[in-house]
């Protein structure tokens, strides 16, 4: 067994979210991912995929090999790339569409790092709720939150957001604490807007998606303005784990229904060519980097 190779089908496996996907943008027939896969699985002692007719899911063993693998595989896409271009630094602008709560909170912060070591690449970030058309204008990659539809770019998946219901504790002294999704109808609620509509809030019960209608005195398409309002103690908000977790640490937030805890939303990024130049594969792996530094965005979730 080739153990590279292994290790990469299983990486793509993972990140494209079935064996047929992975097969088509590897080349190869759907037999030959899967042997590999087995193969790799055999060799550890460990399943690492739980399969089923409807959906892959990782499992504990997996979600760890998966980060072994992704780390092993991009040090060694570095050393290659070290010893090819011994003499040459990669150069250029790389133009990335993100949506706001990715950008400032988990990917600007790392820039200095970033910069220092390839100081030829330049990165212009695309910020916008709405999805970029990455060919119409001229994007080199996008991250995407949320399922991806059959848009047929190729796509890696680099993370899963985890969901977290939170109120300041002052906000909760005043109204109480909600202890099912139905008494959420009692309180002030924080709503998220989306290109201009107020989204519903998801919770897990039983195996079972509940649905939750929000609307309210406050609703913003700013994920830091919703920050802001649940630290003032204007109500309940539902939003990313990771966009509260110094508060959840240090009590300054507390989090609220946490027996119906939704399902991981995926991350992906996706890239406007098939072929993709060296620069932005490095911004892409950097962005990877970046989102798994996250406890709540490390992929550790089942594949969708």
């Amino acid at each position: 067994m080739d153990r590279i190779a292994a290790l990469q089908f299983f990486v793509r496996v993972v990140e494209s979210g079935s064996f047929s996907q992975a097969a088509r943008e590897l080349g190869v027939g759907q037999p030959t991912v899967s042997k590999q896969v087995a193969a790799l699985e055999r060799r550890l002692g460990a399943q690492l995929l739980n399969r089923t007719s409807r959906r892959l899911r990782l499992t504990p063993a997996g979600a760890d090999f998966y980060e072994a693998a992704v780390r092993i595989l991009g040090e060694l896409d570095d050393a290659e790339s070290r010893v090819a271009n011994a003499h040459e630094q990669p150069s250029g602008a790389v133009r990335v569409a993100t949506p706001p709560i990715l950008t400032g909170m988990m990917i600007v912060p790392e820039l200095p790092e970033f910069f220092l070591r390839f100081p030829g690449i330049a990165v212009e970030f695309v910020v916008s709720e709405r999805y970029a058309d990455l060919v119409q204008e001229g994007v080199d990659l996008a991250i995407r939150i949320g399922n991806l539809d059959s848009s047929g770019l190729l796509s890696r998946r680099i993370g899963s957001l985890q969901i977290a219901t939170v109120a300041s504790p002052e906000y909760l002294a005043r109204h109480g604490a909600p202890l099912t999704p139905s008494d959420l109808d009692a309180h002030h609620l924080l709503a998220n807007r989306y290109l201009g509509a107020v989204g519903a809030w998801r919770f897990q019960h039983s195996e079972r998606e509940v649905v939750t209608p929000t609307s309210g005195r406050f609703s913003c398409n700013d994920p830091a303005d919703v920050h802001a309002a649940v630290l003032a103690g204007l109500g309940i908000a539902q939003s990313a784990r990771a966009l509260f977790e110094a508060e959840l640490r240090s009590g300054a937030v507390v989090e609220l229904l946490a027996g119906f805890v939704p399902e991981p939303v995926p991350i992906h990024v996706i890239y406007g060519s098939n072929r993709i130049p060296q620069r932005a594969r490095i911004v892409s792996d950097f962005i990877a980097q970046c989102l798994h530094k996250q406890p709540s965005v490390r992929l550790r979730q089942p594949i969708p």
